[in-house]
């Protein structure tokens, strides 16, 4: 009991770290490392060889794939195909069906951007939308950042799932398979709260702002949308070749399909399509955009390392058995993930933070879980994903993003944006649920 005792003491630590004390992440996780090493009893030097050891087997299955993804990212944003998403997906579905779109779009640029970027980006649209419509533009806001959360915690190549994968061990191309799946009634409930809840505020946009037209410097709608699906696709393809019954049996089709379907080729094959993305007399080079995407992919990275880490440490100490026999008394499965992610989440804000710290801390528990099987390892990480989610407020800076580029005032964003998230956790961890009564 003392064991659990210690690790309750070094979550709180976390928190307050993360929170009052503002120590970065990276820090944070490495100084629990540390301390729970030592509080489980283990030696110097095996804390840190575990240490060291987590870090590096962490970096070593998902660095390239976090840093790939996050360039690919990167060229939507600075190019404006992400801005090019948006307007072939409204054009499709119609200005009256606008939340639709922007929920639809959101869901999509989010799978590579930060859903933070991505909001940003697309608030333009969003105002424009709100002026020609008449549309409460809070029910847009909604609309959009719904979808783009909902993707930003469960469909790799973002970098939560990926960094939640590696630290669990579990497969890629079937979170994706799966995260596609538990994430569309989850985005639908993020609309339908939009549609029949936000839309009783009304924020009018008085801006003098139009709906975009295409620059000629912006790429095309199919090469915008080709960086990200290609790469999916590949990662998919290599899912299902490599699936127990070999529906494409054992040659060369195989082969190829193991290989181009590898998620650090699928996402390397993904950052060349996305060069096509930079056209037009640009003064910045593709060296810049790939700097700022590595920049961007380089704080990730070290977090996900950072967790690896405690990770490691966590199972060299007696944590494993201790907490296995106590939390197998409550018989609450893949809801134990959701809980302790919703917990972080709640207290600290950084949805990436809260994805990786309990991908750490369940991590040596799956086995008394009962959650070993590749399956369940992929239900575990989206588990984890929605409980990361639940809730956005103002301790997130998600929060203060889609509050101040929609007018919105703090009551009303925590009606309509915090409620909004509630509701998505929720609906995901049912959804999750419910497959896992089928599938594990």
């Amino acid at each position: 009991m003392m064991t659990i005792l210690y690790l309750l003491i070094v979550i709180v630590m976390i928190v307050l770290a993360t929170t009052i004390l503002k120590l970065h992440p990276f820090l944070t996780l490495l100084l629990a490392a540390v301390i729970m090493g030592f509080l489980g009893g283990l030696d110097m030097d095996l804390v840190i060889g575990k240490l060291t050891e987590g870090f590096g087997n962490t970096l070593n299955s998902i660095g390239i794939v976090i840093a790939c993804g996050t360039i690919i990212g990167t060229y939507l944003e600075r190019s404006g195909g992400a801005k090019q998403m948006a307007a072939s997906i409204l054009k499709l579905v119609g200005e009256r069906k606008s939340p639709l779109a922007m929920s639809i779009t959101g869901y999509l640029v989010s799978i590579p951007v930060f859903c933070d970027s991505g909001f940003i980006i697309l608030s333009t649209l969003n105002k424009a939308i709100s002026k020609r419509t008449g549309l409460s533009l809070s029910v847009l806001a909604v609309a959009l950042a719904t979808g783009l959360y909902t993707t930003h915690v469960f469909v790799p190549p973002t970098p939560g799932p990926l960094a939640a994968a590696a630290t669990i061990g579990a497969d890629i191309g079937l979170i994706i398979t799966l995260g596609l799946l538990v994430s569309l009634p989850t985005a639908g409930a993020g609309l339908l709260w939009a549609l029949f809840y936000s839309k009783r505020f009304s924020i009018v946009n008085h801006d003098e702002i139009q709906l975009e037209t295409k620059d000629e410097k912006e790429p095309g709608t199919l090469m915008s949308f080709i960086p990200l699906m290609v790469p999916i696709i590949l990662i998919a393809l290599g899912s299902v070749a490599n699936y127990p019954t070999l529906p494409f049996g054992n040659g060369a089709i195989l082969t190829v399909s193991s290989f181009i379907g590898h998620p650090v080729i699928a996402l390397i094959i993904g950052v060349f399509l996305a060069f096509g993305l930079k056209r037009g007399d640009i003064t910045e080079t593709h060296f810049d955009w790939v700097l700022t995407g590595l920049k961007n992919a380089g704080v990730i990275i070290l977090i996900t390392g950072a967790g690896g880490a405690f990770g490691n440490v966590l199972r060299a100490t007696d944590i494993t058995e201790t907490l296995g026999q106590f939390i197998s008394q409550w018989h609450i499965g893949i809801f134990l993930p959701f809980i302790i992610a919703a917990v972080l989440k709640s207290a600290q804000g950084s949805s990436t933070v809260a994805i990786i710290t309990t991908a750490a801390l369940i991590s040596p528990l799956l086995m008394p879980l009962g959650l070993e099987t590749p399956v369940a390892k992929a239900l575990t990480v989206l588990s984890i994903g929605a409980g990361s989610m639940t809730v956005s407020h103002v301790n997130d800076s998600y929060f203060w993003v889609v509050a101040q580029f929609s007018d919105m005032n703090t009551a009303t964003a925590l009606k309509c944006h915090t409620m909004a998230t509630l509701i998505q956790g929720i609906t995901g961890i049912i959804t999750i649920a419910i497959l896992s009564l089928f599938l594990i």
